[in-house]
């Protein structure tokens, strides 16, 4: 393990981060905002601080696989502190350090769960802020760190491979690294602006439609009034949402390889993307059923809600028009599972990724024909392609631990506070899926919940952004070997 390496990586980042705050703080001197001091320390701070690990470890050396996990991880937990600092300094959302912190993870893992009420009110270059860490973290801002560290002496393909999401990442776009992160974060930057000129064109303010731009990109869900979309009511906007959502839940590099080969059939013929459509169009059918047969007067567009919670959860962004979870029968917790499966690997989404669902239901399907057939060969393939047995391995492992450690962190939630078990599995849930709003008692925000549980939480937002092994990889002892 090469210590100043990552000393070096990670304060390099830091100094980038550091940067990103001069942002908010602008906006807070164009709107004449007092709030200004706290992001102008707060760049003080975090530049000083990144500098400090990069200038005396400055140099070229290449990364290992090892340095890249840890880099990760340290970065996203540093940044996630740092990036607490403004929230903490400006005192006007009232928020603790740990408050802070929680919110700050919950933005840059793209979760959307908040601590926050009256964001009416709040400063505009804080609501800014909040919704520009979660477009930092959708995508990913170390991958876009590896267009740049290559000039800086320090590799980047571990990094890469660190953060991304899904079980496959060895494949890159372009025969460059740093290639790839340039097409992945030009697709990205140019999805935003045409989702934030779609909103502005749908009539939200200029200011609303970059914020709401970054967030729906990022499949974060943070909004910048309390009522989150519901308070434009149109449908014209939701509509934007509904196909911003759903483009941003689909891989990336399929977006590249749709874009590069201008030719959009390549997304019907993606078995990932067939499976993704066709969990949302079962989803919203039944939930719409749900909420007509209910007969319930307060519904008035049963159908127009149904379709856009079912795409907002399942994507896992947690947009709102309405409290979906006071709807009837078993529609809030069909949403709430749509949510586990998530979005498409290589995306912006969470969850588990529809390919590996899809993954384990073809494994499933083998072994019945094995019992069957014992003697007989059965490769699993993802459209013409098969899967390497070490493919499959990796799903089954990686579905193996969610299970455990969502089931630990449910019990240790009950254990330490006084939620119910619905209000624990749904914020553990909400928060490992980084989807944002949950069931009952967490189902608006999560400002009730105590310290422990809050941190407890944080743990789970981290785990599901980096795909649980990045994050536990470093607490093995063969990690720390030499």
């Amino acid at each position: 393990m090469h210590l100043t390496v990552i000393l070096r990586v990670t304060g390099t980042l830091l100094t980038l981060f550091s940067v990103a705050l001069l942002l908010p703080a602008a906006v807070a001197w164009w709107y004449d905002e007092p709030v200004i001091n706290a992001f102008l320390v707060s760049f003080a701070i975090t530049l000083v601080a990144g500098l400090a690990m990069w200038l005396p470890t400055r140099g070229k050396r290449e990364l290992r696989a090892a340095d890249g996990f840890l880099i990760t991880v340290l970065f996203y937990v540093g940044l996630g502190l740092f990036g607490a600092l403004p929230l903490f300094l400006s005192g006007s959302a009232g928020l603790s350090f740990s408050d802070s912190a929680f919110e700050s993870l919950s933005g840059l893992t793209t979760t959307g769960a908040t601590l926050i009420t009256g964001l009416d009110y709040l400063p505009k270059a804080l609501l800014f802020y909040r919704q520009l860490l979660q477009w930092l973290g959708g995508m990913g801002i170390v991958v876009l760190a590896v267009a740049i560290l290559p000039m800086l002496g320090i590799g980047g393909m571990q990094l890469y491979r660190a953060e991304s999401p899904g079980p496959v990442k060895d494949s890159k776009l372009t025969p460059r690294i740093t290639g790839t992160a340039k097409a992945l974060w030009t697709i990205y930057l140019m999805m935003t602006l045409s989702c934030a000129g779609a909103y502005w064109w749908a009539g939200m303010s200029p200011f609303d439609a970059i914020c709401h731009a970054f967030s729906t990109v990022a499949i974060g869900g943070f909004s910048t009034h309390d009522a989150s979309l519901g308070y434009f009511d149109s449908p014209m906007i939701e509509g934007i949402a509904m196909v911003f959502m759903i483009l941003a839940a689909i891989n990336f590099g399929l977006h590249f390889a749709a874009w590069s080969r201008r030719n959009p059939l390549l997304y019907l013929r993606d078995p990932e993307v067939r499976l993704f459509l066709l969990t949302i169009t079962a989803v919203f059918v039944i939930v719409a059923s749900v909420l007509l047969r209910s007969g319930d007067q307060s519904f008035d567009s049963p159908i127009r809600d149904a379709l856009f919670q079912t795409v907002s959860i399942a994507t896992t962004t947690g947009f709102a028009t309405t409290d979906f979870s006071v709807w009837p029968s078993v529609a809030p917790i069909l949403l709430l599972f749509a949510a586990f499966a998530g979005g498409c690997a290589g995306s912006t989404a969470g969850g588990i990724k529809m390919v590996r669902v899809l993954l384990i239901y073809l494994q499933g399907a083998r072994e019945i024909r094995r019992l069957i057939h014992p003697n007989g060969i059965f490769p699993i393939k993802l459209g013409r392609n098969a899967v390497p047995d070490r493919v499959i391995d990796a799903v089954w492992s990686f579905f193996a631990a969610y299970v455990i450690i969502f089931l630990t962190m449910v019990c240790a939630v009950m254990a330490l506070s006084d939620l119910d078990f619905t209000s624990a599995f749904s914020a553990v849930g909400a928060c490992l899926n980084n989807l944002g709003p949950g069931l009952g008692e967490v189902a608006a925000n999560y400002s009730t919940i105590n310290e422990p549980t809050k941190w407890i939480l944080v743990l789970a937002m981290l785990l599901g952004r980096l795909e649980i092994f990045t994050l536990l990889v470093i607490f093995s002892p063969v990690f720390w070997r030499r």
